[in-house]
């Protein structure tokens, strides 16, 4: 794992024209998401020792650099996710890599299902929390030393002044801005109304099958993390609706432009 982050880290070195201190990773239908980012290199997943390949319907597999409100940055167009069949080591792979180039904030979007009965589709959600029910864990074997503690601390994934900061852009952008804990879940078959209610009931607001590992290793190397996610639907276990991939894909879609506009406002607020 060392060699294969020291190999993927340097191509990357040699390619890009300035050193990136913020990374965004998108999901599913998300792709406008880094519409925003000026000066692109354009780098496939496949061009990157050791990257997986991103199978998922909707994540196009492309890794970007430029700049986003005028500060350097790397964006991930398309993640990886356990239900695809990898290990939680390869699903979080990109963030190691990131750390090694240097990277201190990382920014990832999402698609989820709103639990939240006051949520409505479309709107998107600030994660203030998250739950791992995944049933994995990518810090399990060997500990990477190098990047941080065997035990690292989740009592403070999701910095209260990174939160402040979305809260102040979202307002000065006139963006509704939802609030909530996320709970991560393996994946692919979607919810029963049964396991809606259990999610609900365990103080979930939202649900998806991403996000988790990839914050898990962000605050082991040390990384300051937001998380903002787009809901695609709204899940009420008493009236359960049929959601298929092409609706999440289009609702998801729908929320690119504001989204955008909102890690815009962010990054340029960074200090």
């Amino acid at each position: 794992m060392q060699e294969q982050i020291r190999e993927a880290s340097q191509y990357l070195r040699s390619v890009l024209k300035e050193k990136p201190e913020i990374a965004l990773i998108t999901g599913t239908g998300l792709e406008k998401v880094t519409g925003a980012i000026r000066e692109k290199i354009r780098i496939p997943y496949q061009d990157i020792p050791h990257f997986p390949k991103a199978t998922a319907e909707g994540h196009k597999g492309m890794l970007l650099a430029g700049r986003l409100s005028e500060k350097p940055v790397i964006a991930m167009q398309g993640r990886f996710h356990l239900y695809e069949g990898y290990t939680p080591a390869e699903v979080s792979f990109p963030v190691r890599v990131m750390s090694a180039l240097g990277i201190t904030h990382l920014f990832i979007t999402s698609a989820v299902g709103g639990l939240n009965p006051l949520f409505n589709r479309g709107d998107l959600m600030l994660v203030t929390d998250h739950i791992n029910l995944t049933g994995r864990n990518p810090l399990v074997g060997p500990n990477l030393d190098e990047f941080g503690p065997r035990f690292p601390d989740m009592s403070n994934v999701y910095p209260d002044e990174l939160l402040d900061l979305a809260r102040e852009q979202a307002l000065r952008s006139g963006i509704l801005l939802r609030e909530g804990v996320y709970v991560g879940i393996l994946g692919p078959s979607l919810e029963t109304p049964a396991e809606t209610r259990f999610l609900r009931m365990a103080g979930a607001d939202a649900v998806g099958m991403s996000t988790v590992s990839e914050a898990i290793v962000g605050v082991h190397c040390g990384m300051k993390i937001m998380a903002i996610a787009a809901v695609t639907n709204v899940n009420l276990p008493d009236c359960m609706e049929e959601t298929s991939v092409e609706q999440v894909i289009e609702a998801a879609d729908g929320c690119g432009p504001k989204l955008s506009k909102l890690w815009e406002a962010i990054v340029a607020g960074l200090s």
